[in-house]
């Protein structure tokens, strides 16, 4: 009796222990602004119109649909339940009947055109990407995305967005944490409210999918091929999508992060990033030494390179560890130089051009330099120019 009270007082613990943490961990996640929601059913709230117009699509092609499927089989199982044999009915003997035929082919027929009807003007709209007021190029690598300003105010600004560090951090230790695990970027892509944006897609290596789905946005960017569409936000704040794209092993840390800010704070965000732009146009012909460009390059393996070959450059599965890596400790730079400029494996090693002849020079000199690489070897930057040509 004893041990009987004692398994079950020991059961009653562990379901206890369990409810409470499942209700931990129901409240440690709340709904993230502007990205998904906690058991969330329904699309995101729409920030376009085109969003907008495409729940409305949603409900009303869900409401046919419904209204049909209980029609059809409401008459089958009234049919099948009230004219069942057991109660002495017999099937009509006929066929070929010209009402019914005419009845089945011109009902659906009519139905499909006027949802076919309803959507074509939303459709028409989605493609329409003329008179943008800023367009963007976004160009999508493994694992993270490129992004051009290419026309309108902000011309010029070029960035990556990648997952931030800590996030990462996070995934690698199994502990999620925040309502943005997994969605939170180093560099947002910012834009104005009320502004038709076009994004322009492309791909460095694989297939990849630029979405946003509180802006009713979902484009792929294919290498080789241009593909455009837009949105205008009607209000501001911080919105997140993915790539929806399988593009390999890290496609789970390829998050999007769209903020859209105010007219005057949109134009104070331009001044600060061509600043930047201003202040990182370094000079290709300046003799940079060699601790200066070990501090530069690990920024750059930071923020560019740690994730794949991780911090201690060990690599991992795939990925060819930098620690003791005879291209890295090779009296010949070239070798490593011409590994980033264009990349190796059959793009498992993506080219990595859009640097700039400063970055990659500091950041070859950073590995050549760093964890059990003692090569003394540094890598100016005009040599990164001569091996472009």
């Amino acid at each position: 009796m004893m041990k009987k009270a004692l398994w079950r007082h020991a059961s009653q613990w562990s379901l206890a222990a369990c409810a409470s943490m499942v209700t931990t961990l129901a409240l440690a996640v709340n709904d993230l602004p502007g990205g998904p929601g906690v058991r969330q059913l329904d699309f995101q709230t729409p920030v376009t119109q085109i969003a907008a117009e495409q729940h409305w699509l949603h409900v009303v092609m869900m409401v046919i649909c419904g209204v049909i499927c209980l029609a059809v089989f409401g008459v089958m199982f009234y049919s099948i339940i009230k004219h069942r044999k057991s109660k002495g009915h017999k099937p009509a003997n006929f066929h070929e009947s010209i009402a019914v035929e005419i009845a089945w082919t011109i009902v659906p027929f009519v139905i499909v055109i006027g949802m076919g009807a309803m959507a074509t003007k939303t459709v028409v709209a989605m493609k329409d990407t003329t008179n943008a007021d800023v367009t963007i190029k976004a160009t999508g690598y493994q694992w993270k995305w490129g992004y051009d300003y290419l026309k309108g105010e902000g011309e010029g600004i070029s960035f990556l967005q990648t997952l931030d560090a800590t996030q990462r951090a996070l995934s690698d230790a199994g502990k999620p944490a925040g309502d943005n695990y997994l969605l939170k970027v180093d560099n947002p892509l910012v834009v104005p409210v009320g502004k038709k944006i076009r994004i322009i897609t492309t791909a460095n290596d694989v297939i990849h999918s630029w979405m946003i789905p509180a802006f009713g946005v979902k484009q792929d960017a294919i290498p080789g091929f241009v593909r455009d569409t837009w949105f205008r936000a009607d209000k501001t704040g911080d919105f997140y999508g993915q790539c929806v794209e399988l593009c390999g092993k890290e496609h789970a840390y390829m998050p999007i992060h769209v903020k859209v800010v105010s007219d005057a704070e949109y134009t104070t965000w331009v001044a600060g990033e061509k600043k930047k732009l201003a202040a990182l146009a370094d000079d290709p012909a300046k003799e940079w030494k060699l601790p200066d460009l070990i501090a530069r390059g690990e920024k750059v393996y930071a923020n560019n390179c740690a994730a794949c070959h991780q911090a201690n450059g060990k690599g991992a599965g795939p990925i060819k560890p930098l620690d003791g890596s005879p291209v890295v400790l090779d009296a010949d730079k070239g070798k490593q130089i011409a590994v980033l400029l264009n990349g190796q494996n059959n793009g498992a090693m993506p080219a990595w051009k859009q640097l700039s002849d400063t970055e990659i020079a500091a950041v070859i000199t950073f590995t050549k330099n760093n964890w059990s690489n003692k090569t003394e070897q540094i890598v100016q930057p005009a040599e990164v120019v001569a091996a472009r040509k």
